[in-house]
């Protein structure tokens, strides 16, 4: 297994209840886990309990290509952090902690040998960014 972690972050201006909510519920998760604007998540499902399931479909909108990404959750402690492993083995860490009237989100993940490591930060970074905004235009 790869040992090489990569981490992303984002300070959201909203409590950590909120930030929290729309990270896991499937209803926000459809509206924005994707990297760019020609990409879309037309499905997602969580059952976010230790040994639940994680679930989403992301798509080309032009319909060329598409995955599903799934992960079984390892730890859950409510609107503090979780750990699942994805369906080839890595793993990955979401932390929500509150600083100042503002949520610092860090996602920590195992990298993967197919892409760079500057490619996989960054997709997982343009996918942050995209919660980030959702978020504070609610």
């Amino acid at each position: 297994m790869n040992a090489v972690k990569i981490t992303v972050q984002a300070n959201i201006a909203a409590d950590r209840k909120k930030v929290w909510d729309y990270y896991t519920n499937p209803k926000h998760i459809t509206k924005w886990n994707f990297a760019s604007d020609d990409w879309h998540c037309p499905k997602a499902a969580n059952d976010l309990r230790v040994g639940g399931k994680y679930s989403a479909t992301m798509a080309a909108k032009d319909g060329s290509f598409g995955f599903d990404f799934e992960a079984i959750y390892d730890e859950v402690i409510d609107q503090k952090t979780f750990t699942y492993t994805m369906g080839d083995g890595r793993k990955a860490t979401a932390d929500f902690d509150t600083v100042g009237n503002q949520t610092k989100l860090t996602i920590t993940f195992d990298a993967e040998t197919e892409n760079s490591e500057e490619m996989q930060r960054g997709g997982w970074q343009a996918i942050l960014n995209n919660f980030k905004k959702y978020v504070e235009s609610k």
